[in-house]
């Protein structure tokens, strides 16, 4: 594994002039890699697209569905007795009162679960989330060139430096995952 340092920019311009102050330094090319990191939940980890196998605001979904079946059916066959015997209808009405209730109550449930529980789920997951977008510089380092690159860095108005272990092939960052959590190079010193 080897040792990168990287910050962010906002623009390509910048954190090239931030290259060219690595490259002053005695860095070379072939540590030094500019690539754009893409918003969030715009990674492309799933065939779909997106960052998550699902939405965070539909975890409670089967839950509320399944409590909204039960409640539903019941409700649905109440209604059906009801006009079973106020009608004198045949008993077939009462089942199919019961699973339209189920149906209809499986629908509230579930919308009612996404509504209410999506909000905190989601901003949870935001919570937890990644990086923010921009142009990203790394630099492959060694322990004794690590406080130099993210000095210089830093100098030039790179913000969010991290420290990482990673694959370093052919001048670039080969192993760089968007939506792994960066490690702050000032949270890793403590």
């Amino acid at each position: 594994m080897s040792l990168i340092v990287a910050a962010r920019f906002t623009t390509f311009p910048a954190a090239e002039a931030a290259a060219e102050r690595l490259f002053s330094k005695g860095f070379v090319e072939e540590d030094v890699s500019l690539f754009f990191v893409n918003p969030r939940g715009q990674h492309a980890r799933y065939p779909i697209g997106g960052d998550a196998n699902k939405d965070a605001s539909s975890t409670d979904a089967p839950k509320g569905a399944g409590m909204g079946v039960t409640i539903g059916a019941v409700i649905g066959a109440v209604v059906g007795v009801g006009i079973f015997t106020a009608f004198a209808a045949p008993l077939l009405v009462s089942v199919i009162a019961a699973g339209v209730g189920a149906y209809v109550g499986s629908l509230i449930g579930a919308m009612s679960r996404t509504r209410g529980g999506g909000k905190h789920a989601h901003a949870e997951h935001v919570h937890h989330e990644t990086r923010d977008s921009g142009v990203l510089l790394a630099a492959h380092v060694t322990p004794e060139t690590q406080p130099l690159a993210a000095q210089t860095l830093s100098d030039a108005g790179g913000t969010d430096i991290e420290r990482a272990s990673g694959r370093w092939q052919h001048g670039r960052w080969a192993d760089f995952d968007p939506t792994r959590a960066p490690a702050r190079l000032d949270e890793s010193r403590a």
